[in-house]
């Protein structure tokens, strides 16, 4: 059994800090001010904002899917990796096969694209770039815990250091226990995000450009 708890802390945290990043209307209407251009800075903070809220929704498909379903996402973000060459669709790709609980999970080789990704942080936005660090560091404890887990396993056949393969274990365990408290903070953070998300989309351009005018 993989720990899903791992999948789903690398994603909460990535929302936590796209809401305090955003820091909703307030905070985009500063951010354009000090750039001194309204449209870039509040269009690439929506894009982002809305894309890490599909993509969250997609991991939460992933999950809950048939098989076939499963298979269709993997598919269709692999196609989106190839056509794309690397930034957020990478990104993607890397966070689905990283997703415990369907047939295509690849851990190694999500590790390997968020290490390419980690080489080139100008291919993502900072929000993006967060998710990706914290989504290897996640991913670099999960396999590390389970390569001593295996060389434990082989001890332990050999009736070697039984105990450590215990302690080992209840600390795998222990990041899957937290798997149900973490999806519900994330279906909160979710919800708020997509919110924010709306409201900026939503707001008058006329509104936006007068305030930049009166600066």
């Amino acid at each position: 059994m993989r720990p899903s708890a791992l999948r789903l802390a690398g994603i909460l945290a990535a929302c936590l800090l796209c809401e305090s990043g955003c820091g909703g209307a307030t905070g985009l209407r500063a951010a354009r001010d000090s750039a001194g251009a309204a449209g870039p800075v509040y269009d690439r903070d929506t894009q982002v904002a809305v894309l890490l809220a599909d993509t969250i929704q997609t991991l939460q498909r992933l999950g809950a899917g048939s098989p076939a379903e499963q298979a269709e996402i993997v598919t269709n973000a692999q196609q989106s990796y190839e056509r794309g060459g690397g930034g957020s669709a990478q990104l993607r790709y890397a966070l689905i096969l990283g997703t415990p609980g369907h047939a295509g999970r690849d851990a190694v080789r999500a590790r390997q694209l968020l290490r390419e990704l980690a080489a080139q942080p100008e291919t993502l936005a900072p929000v993006e770039r967060a998710l990706s660090l914290f989504e290897l560091a996640q991913l670099d404890r999960e396999l590390g815990l389970l390569g001593d887990n295996e060389r434990l396993r082989a001890n332990a056949s050999r009736s070697v250091d039984q105990d450590r393969y215990a302690a080992a274990s209840r600390r795998l365990q222990a990041e899957l226990d937290d798997n149900a408290r973490l999806r519900r903070q994330l279906e909160e953070t979710q919800a708020k995000l997509e919110a924010l998300a709306s409201i900026e989309r939503n707001l008058p351009d006329h509104k936006s450009n007068s305030e930049v005018r009166k600066k």
